[in-house]
């Protein structure tokens, strides 16, 4: 029996934050994975089998500005209908509207993974930008076979934003899980991945380092980019923390980074505009080779982090509360290796790649099923 295929749409395909996307599809074991994009964004993690529906010239950029204002495009249809899909995946609530009329016109059931601001920030946009949000939000819901949440706190958003609590279902993604533990000498003290954007939380991890005593602050690393970046490199400066940033890192050199640090430290936060995390991917990378975390009561990441357990949590903003979690976990090494054994239990034991995946594989069956029925 051939095997299935299921396209899975990202609009912009696919920036090298987004890994967890081309992890996922990669370990669909049952279902064949076809990527397909509106526009191709080169990466680390792009590919050349990517299929891009709109090419890079003026024609094609109007065509897509078509698409995002009224949701029709001749363009996406016909590269969808040659990709013969089963199912259609969309990641992110707004790239499930673009796609949602397409899949409707072939009669593919649509699945929507909703991640964190498409939930968060975007529907609270000011005036008249959050209320096309919303609708547009809503007319996917709708539209959709099925609604992954990421977390239980992006779940109720969801449900929230008016999507019928029957359809959307918390499927961790999850992250692959080395056969063993690497030991490699712990060049860092504190490791932070992610985009330098406000609800990261990358300044109070600054500030807190910089109440500590001079003879206790950490060696730290930054891994990632982001607008806020020449900001925190000018504070930490100013504080004068022993700070290595590196900028944006392929997965592998993210992956030997985290198993090169002591703990991670993810001060996740609700931004000024609403903004939020729905579990950070990070946390699960770095459970996985034995690194405990510090982090914060924030959306879903007291699911992957249980304090005291594989990790230490704090309130949000809270510096001073960060700084003793910070000092703590660095100063007990008996108290890291216990939370990091823990942690990798955790994570293999909930957010294992390769399980969460085939859990994935039998609700794209159920979803192929029920069309061809109906």
């Amino acid at each position: 029996m051939p095997e299935a295929t299921v396209v899975i749409w990202r609009s912009h395909l696919l920036p090298g934050s987004e890994t967890f996307i081309r992890n996922q599809g990669d370990a669909l074991s049952r279902w064949r994975p076809r990527y397909l994009g509106a526009v191709k964004v080169e990466s680390s993690i792009a590919r050349d089998t990517d299929v891009i529906a709109f090419p890079d010239d003026a024609r094609g950029r109007a065509e897509l500005l078509g698409l995002k204002l009224t949701g029709r495009s001749r363009r996406l249809e016909a590269p969808l209908a040659r990709l013969r899909p089963e199912v259609v995946h969309a990641h992110f609530g707004g790239d499930g509207w673009l796609v949602s009329r397409a899949a409707g016109r072939l009669g593919v059931p649509l699945v929507i993974t909703l991640h964190g601001q498409d939930v968060t920030w975007r529907p609270n946009l000011p005036g008249l930008s959050g209320v096309r949000q919303r609708r547009l939000l809503r007319q996917a819901f709708d539209r959709a076979a099925l609604i992954i949440a990421v977390s239980e706190f992006i779940r109720g958003r969801a449900v929230a934003l008016g999507a019928d609590p029957r359809k959307v279902r918390v499927h961790h993604t999850g992250v692959p899980i080395p056969p063993s533990v690497p030991a490699p000498d712990k060049k860092w003290d504190v490791v932070f991945v992610g985009r330098f954007v406000e609800k990261k939380g990358i300044d109070d991890l600054v500030e807190a380092v910089g109440m500590l005593p001079a003879a206790l602050r950490p060696r730290m690393l930054f891994i990632g980019t982001g607008p806020l970046e020449a900001a925190t490199r000018e504070r930490a400066g100013q504080l004068g923390l022993d700070a290595t940033f590196l900028g944006m890192q392929d997965p592998g050199a993210v992956s030997r980074h985290l198993a090169e640090s002591k703990v991670l430290v993810a001060p996740s936060r609700i931004a000024s505009d609403g903004d939020c995390e729905g579990l950070p991917t990070t946390i699960l990378e770095a459970a996985s080779v034995g690194v405990p975390t510090i982090a914060t009561y924030h959306s879903g990441i007291p699911e992957a982090v249980l304090p005291g357990e594989t990790g230490l949590l704090g309130a949000e903003r809270d510096r001073a509360a960060l700084a003793d979690n910070i000092r703590q976990l660095l100063g007990d090494d008996a108290l890291r290796a216990r939370l990091g054994a823990r942690a990798r239990q955790h994570v293999a034991e909930h957010f294992d790649l390769h399980q969460q995946t085939r859990r994935l594989e039998e609700l794209y069956d159920s979803l192929a099923a029920r069309s061809l029925s109906s």
